[in-house]
């Protein structure tokens, strides 16, 4: 059961970068050089054209290396629960930005997602320490 969920959220949560992706996109294609370059996205477009590609608002494209893991269920469950509270975050100041109800309808979906998680991975964190100070028989 524990893997199902922890497997449900990392799959939605790769869905998430779809969404995100797509409404860029949408935003971007009728859009001329020059109002790229007023909506201070000229770097983007200068090494992406109108293509999706994951990088933080600076630029910084995604990695691996934001994935932590130590093989400690209970750090890595703890990790798990900070990063969808840095999502929750980011989803709220983007909404903050917003102007377009398009674009903050899909970003309020999604920060209510990143709560949802939070609080399955609280119910993981929960069962995987009831599981560890429980007694062994064998």
């Amino acid at each position: 059961m524990m893997s199902n969920i922890v497997n449900d959220i990392g799959t939605e949560e790769l869905a998430h970068f779809e969404i995100i992706g797509a409404m860029v996109y949408q935003l971007m294609r009728g859009a001329s050089p020059e109002e790229i370059k007023m909506a201070d996205a000229g770097t983007y477009f200068a090494d992406h054209d109108r293509a999706v590609y994951p990088s933080t608002g600076t630029g910084v494209p995604f990695t691996a290396a934001y994935i932590q893991s130590k093989g400690d269920p209970i750090a890595d469950l703890h990790e798990d629960l900070a990063a969808e509270q840095k999502a929750r975050a980011t989803y709220e100041n983007l909404i903050k930005l917003a102007d377009d109800p398009d674009v903050i309808d899909p970003l309020r979906f999604l920060r209510e997602r990143e709560i949802v998680h939070f609080q399955r991975f609280g119910e993981v964190l929960q069962k995987v320490r009831e599981y560890m100070e429980s007694k062994k028989y064998f």
